[in-house]
């Protein structure tokens, strides 16, 4: 709303410049110019108050400023793939570059008890799973939602969530910190900002919000592009990331599961040649691919289309058609909220203003339907193909663990991919990458590709240092990266294997290079678990416990741990699994063992890469 010489007391001259200079300003720098003019106005009441008695001249109000904000800030993140750490290390830049003094750290590297001393605190957080907080974040999430929580009166923060909003519980890390520091007493100066995973531009805006809010004077605030934001999550020099991916060559693309397994997994080799990327074991593989074109054809028929008809892709205007877009540009797998939003507003007979308003119904269409249900469903025929994918979001990348060491396969990476199949309502469903690599990439071919660094799942610093990897299925991934990585380096530290899958005739992954690095000495022990092969289900949680006294015995010899694959049920009953370790042979009690790992995970004793 427009300032009016009518609706305002200020005079034409006066309304003309607030119009100019009002929508410019971002929220931090109105938030830092109301501060100012309240103390302005609160100085000035205690002049004119004391003007008769001690005659108080105009020239000494306005020399009075605002009082300092202060200089020092904490920065904190949490992070499971290395988003939040990245943004984290750009804005501790922006905000010293500014004069001020920036203590950066992990969550899980970061002593609650401090929290007290505080004035200045800035959260960066991703969430994990079904709204959990990443693993480096858990001990500081626990302790703020515990009775031993301070009063953080003085505190002020912001918080910048990371998220999905395919999944359920969006951005819950964020909105469970934001909403704990303010019960706690703490004051925003910023508001939080939820990200998709196209983040780049709204972590730009609230880290220039939070650089104006922190800034003595805002105007000279250095300011931070979505550019800059990018360059801060991707690889080393490399000029391709995430908004800028490399057209990798397939060299091959082979099954690895044997003839009669009732599984497909895909091992896939990639050229970086000329791409300057790097990467390290533990770091993961970010894939952008294609919609089955089964799919996106019966998409366009159900909305009656032509499939020719050109419409917008992006910001920059450029245009392609219908079945190109839906192919190659915009997610049509995934029901979230804001494109459900979008397509009420296009069609507001069609009952999804009555599916938003319904948590229950909403969660189990989001969990279970593609646009192309939601289409029938709710019949959508007869929206503009162009309005229509106006709301879309674009395909975001999948991000696999890498199962290569780069000096094994210099100037090549590559993946280990399980094919995702199923049946719903009649019409066979498709995991959108898993599907285009196994039925639509030969070699030769090219797929776009950037690095995702992971600094959350690394080799320990000391080559001596024994290392155990549990990695059922494909989460055995990144173990060959890890080995190939150790005997390249010659690292002596033992290492001890722990894989599972069904069957050992037609699903063991990657069976020969085991076998031949325990021959070698570089795997030092193996214990497998094929749960199909015996009448009862055996799992790698089960073959840990049998081995409990000597894998205590590593432990106290230093041991890293290390967990890949998935996280809803193998990673808790992995952990249950250490847990119960600790008991049996430390003697400890079910809360010294939980503090146990707990202290293992802030040693980087304890890591997991889990999905």
């Amino acid at each position: 709303m427009e300032l009016q010489v009518t609706n305002s007391p200020f005079n034409q001259e006066q309304v003309e410049l607030l119009n100019r200079l009002i929508p410019t300003l971002n929220s931090g720098q109105k938030t830092w110019l109301s501060g100012y003019l309240t103390a302005i106005q609160g100085i000035s009441a205690v002049a004119a108050g004391a003007g008769a008695a001690q005659n108080v001249q105009a020239e000494t109000i306005s020399a009075v400023s605002v009082p300092p904000v202060s200089r020092e800030v904490t920065v904190l993140y949490g992070s499971q793939t290395g988003n939040s750490s990245g943004l984290s290390k750009k804005l501790a830049k922006k905000l010293e570059e500014q004069g001020l003094q920036v203590t950066l750290s992990a969550m899980g590297d970061f002593k609650p008890n401090g929290l007290k001393k505080i004035e200045n605190l800035l959260i960066i957080v991703s969430t994990h799973g079904e709204g959990e907080p990443p693993d480096n974040a858990i001990p500081l999430h626990e302790f703020l939602n515990s009775k031993r929580a301070p009063k953080l009166d003085g505190l002020k923060y912001s918080v910048l969530a990371l998220g999905d909003t395919s999944y359920e519980f969006f951005c819950q890390t964020g909105k469970d910190f934001d909403q704990r520091l303010q019960e706690l007493g703490g004051t925003a100066i910023v508001p939080r900002v939820d990200c998709d995973v196209d983040f780049d531009e709204a972590a730009a805006e609230w880290m220039n919000d939070v650089l104006a809010s922190l800034s003595s004077t805002p105007a000279t605030a250095g300011t931070v592009s979505s550019e800059a934001v990018v360059a801060a999550v991707s690889s080393g020099e490399s000029e391709y990331n995430r908004t800028n991916p490399f057209k990798a060559e397939v060299l091959e693309n082979l099954n690895l599961n044997g003839r009669g397994s009732d599984r497909e997994t895909r091992h896939i080799e990639l050229s970086l040649e000329g791409s300057n990327l790097d990467y390290e074991p533990g770091d993961s593989l970010g894939v952008f691919p294609e919609n089955h074109p089964r799919l996106v054809d019966e998409l366009i028929a159900a909305m009656d289309w032509n499939a020719d008809e050109r419409v917008t892709v992006n910001k920059s205007g450029e245009q392609v058609s219908v079945r190109e877009a839906l192919l190659r540009y915009f997610e049509i797998t995934a029901v979230t909220k804001p494109v459900v939003e979008q397509l009420a507003k296009l069609s507001p007979g069609s009952g999804l203003t009555n599916l938003l308003a319904n948590d229950a119904e909403f969660r189990k269409v989001m969990n279970s339907c593609d646009l192309l249900d939601l289409v029938q469903d709710y019949s959508l025929r007869g929206i503009p193909a162009a309005e229509f994918v106006a709301g879309l979001r674009k395909i975001p990348a999948r991000l696999y663990s890498i199962a290569s060491s780069s000096k094994s396969f210099p100037d090549e990476v590559h993946l280990t991919v399980r094919t995702v199949r199923y049946e719903a309502r009649g019409r066979e469903r498709y995991g959108v990458c898993s599907v285009h690599l196994a039925e639509r990439v030969e070699a030769g071919d090219s797929l776009p590709i950037y690095i995702q660094h992971n600094p959350n799942f690394k080799l320990p610093e000391n080559p001596d240092a024994p290392i155990i990897m549990i990695g059922p299925g494909t989460g055995v991934a990144p173990f060959r990266s890890f080995l190939g990585e150790r005997e390249e380096t010659g690292a002596e530290g033992k290492t001890w294997l722990f894989y599972g899958d069904q069957h050992f005739l037609t699903d063991f992954l990657y069976q020969t290079e085991w076998q031949r690095w325990l021959k070698d000495g570089v795997l030092t022990k193996m214990d497998v678990a094929f749960s199909r092969d015996t009448e009862q289900k055996v799992y790698v949680q089960h073959r840990m416990l049998e081995n409990s006294k000597e894998l205590y015995q590593w432990l106290q010899e230093g041991a890293v741990i290390y967990v890949c694959g998935d996280e809803k049920k193998m990673a808790h009953d992995v952990h249950n699994a250490l847990a119960t370790i600790l008991e049996q042979e430390g003697g400890l009690t079910s809360e010294q063992a939980s503090e146990y790992l707990t202290r293992l995970q802030q040693e980087k004793r304890y890591q997991r890469d889990v999905y």
